[in-house]
């Protein structure tokens, strides 16, 4: 369904929209699940303050009422003190895309590439609010300077990160994460999106340059294996590679995250 519908079907308003989803997020409360939440909307209780602004909520008890209304406050105050890792924890990893509009130009895209083993991280890439950052190893890819740079911000974006690159992250580098991660090769597929990121990224209509275009975690590797016998434009390649990987989540995860915002305001409606 084309997203402009969807805008015009919705009771929630396009400058709604526009702003933050996290505000209008019910299920960082224990006891209430995606259903609750829509019937909640669907009564006009559409943000933390009209809920903790009403004196009684249909179907929820006066102790359940004032206990809620103290974590949304508690919420609140994280919120305003940029304190995501306090939503990492009260939000499924599931719904960590809520948090996007909130902290996106404090994101990190982060992707990695490997010699294939285990242990062999070759090149960690990240794109943030500073630009496109590489590091290689042998040369600056150190546990602290690494750390140093996701915490730096306030989400984490990947493409099969959670499967794929944390825990080479965490196995090889000892750095564990404690902010939300977006993992778009999940959330993509809550809408229809399936596949490895180059055929996602066809999905969307993003095109590569023709020198990396069709390439593959396969191809970084023998990149690495060239570079490693001295062939410097074999990194040089191999960077750009990266840098592709790195940039254009932050491209998918602007189209993945409006359309689910939209789509879940949509279903809210039709509920």
């Amino acid at each position: 369904m084309h997203l402009n519908h969807l805008k015009m079907q919705t009771f929630f308003s396009p400058y709604t929209l526009a702003k933050g989803m996290i505000e209008h997020t019910f299920i960082i409360l224990k006891g209430i699940g995606n259903t609750t939440e829509r019937t909640l909307w669907q009564e006009g209780i559409l943000t933390w303050d009209d809920f903790v602004s009403k004196r009684k909520v249909r179907r929820i008890s006066s102790k359940r009422k004032k206990n809620y209304d103290f974590q949304l406050v508690k919420a609140r105050e994280n919120l305003e003190h940029e304190n995501s890792s306090y939503f990492a924890h009260c939000l499924h990893s599931r719904e960590h895309w809520r948090l996007y509009d909130q902290w996106k130009e404090k994101a990190c895209f982060l992707d990695i590439e490997t010699t294939g083993l285990s242990h062999g991280i070759t090149v960690i890439g990240m794109y943030s609010s500073e630009g496109y950052k590489h590091y290689v190893r042998g040369i600056d890819l150190e546990r602290e300077i690494i750390k140093q740079e996701i915490e730096k911000n306030n989400i984490l974006v990947t493409f099969y990160g959670k499967a794929f690159d944390m825990p080479f992250i965490e196995r090889e580098l000892d750095i564990s994460m404690d902010i939300p991660h977006i993992d778009l090769c999940f959330t993509g597929k809550k809408l229809g999106l399936r596949g490895g990121l180059k055929k996602v990224e066809q999905q969307i209509g993003i095109r590569r340059d023709a020198d990396i275009c069709g390439m593959d975690g396969f191809d970084a590797v023998l990149l690495w294996k060239k570079y490693l016998k001295g062939d410097d434009n074999a990194l040089e390649l191999l960077i750009k590679y990266n840098m592709a990987d790195t940039v254009n989540l932050k491209v998918l995860a602007d189209v993945i995250c409006t359309r689910l915002k939209e789509e879940t305001f949509f279903c809210a409606k039709e509920g």
